[in-house]
């Protein structure tokens, strides 16, 4: 990030006290809104926080699955600080999710899930990346009805883990939630996001800004 950017940290200045799910707010230890550089290309899409995020504030953050994203970002040069540094220094990279506080016992509801859109929503149109990672069901389902020609119905993520999605202006690249992943499926996510990232993705971006 350059010198001047804003604190990556909840950049945007979001809610960080929100209220709208009062389940959530009594399970929760805080709300968990995005992190990264405002200027990204790339945009990685949580479906929730897992613990460690819930702890630290920070996306993929934490704990071993958070552990193992930033892994994989560092390895292709986004991410300079450790894989367990609570606070990553990225570059050309957000990290967000699509439901912002944690609950220990269960995944969103719908309600729940409606209620952060406006977030995600914000985030997306603020940032207009060029590739999104869609990390677990209900970020692809959060991104399939609005960005793709595809019903969330249609999509599962296990199938098209490691694999592109052609989206509205951008490509989503699925992938396994990391406690849910192998080490194989893992490397074979990491595999594909690079030679994504190899290819010339950046016209379509470059058209839509000029």
């Amino acid at each position: 990030m350059t010198p001047h950017a804003p604190d990556p940290q909840n950049p945007y200045g979001m809610d960080a006290e929100c209220q709208n799910c009062p389940a959530l707010v009594e399970t929760r230890e805080q709300v968990v809104h995005g992190y990264g550089d405002v200027e990204a290309d790339v945009v990685v899409l949580g479906s929730e926080p897992t613990a460690g995020p819930d702890r630290t504030g920070v996306p993929f953050t934490g704990d071993e699955p958070g552990r193992s994203v930033q892994r994989i970002l560092a390895e292709l040069g986004f991410n300079d600080a450790a894989p367990d540094s609570t606070e990553p220094e990225l570059e050309n990279i957000y990290l967000t999710y699509v439901t912002r506080c944690r609950h220990p016992d269960r995944d969103a509801t719908d309600d729940e899930t409606r209620n952060c859109e406006g977030y995600r929503t914000a985030e997306l149109r603020m940032i207009n990346p060029e590739l999104i990672v869609a990390v677990g069901q209900a970020a692809l389902d959060a991104l399939a009805f609005e960005y793709t020609t595809r019903s969330a119905e249609e999509l599962d993520v296990t199938t098209e883990h490691a694999t592109t999605i052609r989206g509205r202006g951008f490509e989503i690249l699925p992938m396994r939630s990391p406690s849910e992943a192998s080490e194989a499926q893992l490397e074979a996510f990491r595999a594909h996001f690079a030679d994504e990232l190899g290819r010339d993705y950046r016209q379509t971006k470059g058209q839509r800004r000029k």
